[in-house]
């Protein structure tokens, strides 16, 4: 017998005319199921100055958030340091390795992706997004980034209400957090 996989999320993150924006759907799915709207996948983390989201399994996800903020701490907020970190502990680490999730975090001057298998991403044009409906997500924030005078804020619900509307894992129940 063959377990129904866990589907769902989008996670966008942007800079755009200095303000920092993170936005994450709120569905999560099992097989075609949808099993909760309201999931919270964005967060605020290091006393509100850093956003994090994940996708992936949700477990895997908080012990992430947990170790990662533990390295913002260690390292006095510096971003880039932590996910360097991060990603080495995430890829040595018997226990870490095994977890399956993706890691976006952000703060007022850095955008970054950091996956399990060492990877760390900052993105040319200060957006990135990942999850099932990211590429939809992604694409629509470029074009309104680059063609709208519109706030970060409104171009990533906006860029999300797009993947939710093609995407059948992601929900218009929208969590956004702005630095």
């Amino acid at each position: 017998m063959r377990v129904a996989e866990f589907h769902a999320t989008t996670i966008l993150a942007l800079r755009h005319n200095g303000a920092v924006v993170m936005a994450g759907d709120g569905q999560v799915s099992l097989g075609q199921t949808v099993m909760k709207r309201t999931a919270r996948k964005v967060r605020r983390i290091y006393g509100g100055k850093v956003l994090a989201g994940f996708a992936g399994a949700t477990a895997d996800a908080f012990t992430l958030f947990e170790k990662f903020e533990k390295q913002l701490e260690q390292h006095n907020g510096n971003l880039r340091r932590a996910a360097v970190e991060l990603a080495k502990d995430w890829r040595t680490d018997r226990v870490l390795r095994r977890l399956e999730a993706l890691l976006v975090a952000a703060d007022h001057d850095t955008v970054l992706l950091l996956s399990g298998s060492g990877d760390i991403i900052e993105p040319d044009d200060n957006v990135i997004a990942i999850g099932s409906g990211g590429n939809y997500a992604l694409a629509a924030a470029r074009v309104l980034m680059k063609h709208t005078a519109l706030d970060a804020r409104t171009i990533a619900e906006e860029a999300m209400r797009t993947a939710a509307a093609i995407c059948i894992y992601t929900n218009d129940e929208l969590t956004v957090e702005v630095l």
